[in-house]
């Protein structure tokens, strides 16, 4: 047990520093500014230097562990731990979360309510991402909905009110599935509910019982990561978000999907997920195309990325669904790279907004010339969105077509329809993303934008190279960042070898 409780230092710091922010003068928008980039930029600090000075890189077992008694009659404890699948995680929203706090400098409507939401979101999922327990495993989960719901419907563009609506309707139902399965694998065989992880992984259920306990988890990931059909709330969210909180969605929360389709269903139900592994890899093949297919046909800038998002996902989905450990860690270095060019993608188009008053890309065009400095970020973005070689995008997707082309759990015929439907998502991609900087950069200038715009500022540079830069070292030294979870996907291959593949 560990001694100092860093990790729930780290959980409950932000939001606990949030409280205070209702005392600030309710005009001092820069004091509240400056103090929540404070705390998001300490919590970083705090995060790094567990990762450090705390965290070793060849245990393969749970670190830093906690365990506090908080409610006796169902043995409902603070868990809180760290492993290779939840340290790069939690640096990621450590690092995106800062970044999204200073790019909403901007903001002047409401700001104390505005920075309380980001820090509460902040320990929501730093919280997640450390939870042992299943059930703080759901609250942390739950903890999101409400301050995305609200930075949505106050700070959202015009059709706010259906986007906040469809997006509380879409996850608020769909937890529900994580609270049904955590019940039934915790009272399961046991006089007493148990909902540790280190408890229910050495509990073994009948066949039928534990595929209905994989679905009732997938039916709620499906959502959040997200996963077709269940993808629909995406484009309208992020469509009529603020861009600094498209920074969170795109960089964190679509990975509390597949980190929980990670740490549930694959670890905790190894059998049902050796079943179900060639239909995730099926579906994320088909989400790549038809994501793609739709993005390609959006006039909307923001939702145009929205769909890449979702295309991206689906190469997450192969990975898991590969039972290799090549491609499980591919998954997760692509849900990092995405989280990184997403985030950056996502701010990209609000600063374009903010000068020229449009996301319409009929209405774009020939603004290279007045903003020379957002078209240069915007290009390299969009090639690493590509997968350009030395990006990290390149890195997750050559692993994940690897994992699918070494594969031995499955038959010839199926890698290679499988093999062929990831080259045409790769040959899609640029072309939906160089169409979209056609439209906005090059031609002629549309009638209602021929005035001149100032071009991006030292914070709005600094916030894109911030991004771009791990982006382009993770692509050219992948193994930095793999060697943090590489022994834990071979462990966990080791310990279950989904024998049932």
């Amino acid at each position: 047990m560990n001694q100092f409780p860093w990790l729930t230092l780290i959980v409950l710091f932000p939001i606990s520093a949030g409280l205070f922010i209702p005392f600030f003068y309710s005009k001092g928008n820069k004091i509240i500014r400056w103090y929540t980039l404070g705390v998001c930029l300490l919590e970083f600090l705090l995060i790094t230097y567990i990762f450090c000075y705390k965290y070793e890189f060849s245990n393969n077992y749970i670190q830093l562990k906690e365990d506090y008694n908080w409610i006796n009659f169902m043995d409902f404890h603070w868990r809180l731990g760290i492993d290779g699948f939840s340290i790069g995680l939690i640096l990621l929203t450590g690092f995106v979360t800062t970044l999204a706090t200073l790019a909403a400098w901007p903001i002047t409507k409401n700001p104390r309510l505005f920075y309380f939401l980001m820090l509460a979101m902040y320990s929501g999922q730093i919280g997640l991402f450390a939870s042992q327990d299943i059930l703080l495993f759901f609250l942390m989960w739950e903890l999101e909905l409400l301050p995305i719901y609200l930075l949505l419907i106050i700070w959202g563009g015009k059709s706010r009110l259906y986007a906040a609506t469809k997006f509380i309707l879409y996850t608020a139902g769909s937890s529900i599935f994580i609270l049904i399965g955590a019940l039934i694998m915790a009272s399961y065989q046991s006089d007493i509910s148990t909902f540790s992880f280190q408890n229910l992984i050495n509990k073994t259920y009948p066949l039928e019982l534990e595929i209905i306990i994989y679905l009732s988890f997938l039916i709620a990931y499906s959502v959040k990561l997200p996963i077709l059909p269940f993808h629909t709330w995406l484009p309208d969210t992020h469509g009529e978000a603020h861009y600094s909180t498209c920074m969170l969605l795109a960089g964190i929360l679509l990975k509390m999907g597949g980190y929980g389709l990670i740490r549930i269903n694959m670890e905790l139900l190894p059998r049902a997920h050796s079943l179900f592994a060639p239909w995730l890899i099926g579906i994320g093949a088909i989400q790549i195309i038809y994501a793609a297919s739709v993005s390609l046909s959006q006039r909307n800038l923001k939702r145009r990325i929205a769909y890449s998002s979702v295309s991206h996902m689906g190469f997450v989905l192969i990975g898991i669904g590969s039972l290799t450990s090549i491609g499980l860690s591919g998954a997760i270095l692509q849900m990092i790279s995405h989280g990184l060019i997403g985030a950056l993608l996502f701010f990209l188009s609000g600063i374009s907004y903010d000068r020229t008053r449009t996301l319409f890309l009929n209405q774009m065009g020939g603004i290279a010339t007045s903003m020379p400095k957002i078209f240069a970020l915007f290009t390299s973005s969009s090639l690493a969105s590509s997968a350009l070689p030395g990006t990290s995008g390149f890195a997750a997707e050559l692993m994940i077509f690897l994992a699918i082309v070494n594969n031995t759990n499955y038959s010839l015929l199926f890698k290679i329809i499988i093999v062929a439907i990831q080259g045409v998502g790769i040959i899609l991609t640029p072309i939906y993303l160089l169409s979209m900087l056609r439209q906005m950069f090059y031609g002629f200038k549309y009638p209602n934008i021929l005035i001149s715009f100032f071009d991006a500022g030292p914070r709005e540079i600094f916030i894109s190279f911030c991004l771009f830069i791990p982006i382009i070292f993770i692509g050219f030294y992948p193994n930095f960042v793999l060697s943090i979870w590489d022994d834990k996907t071979n462990y966990l291959f080791l310990q279950n070898a989904f024998q049932n593949s």
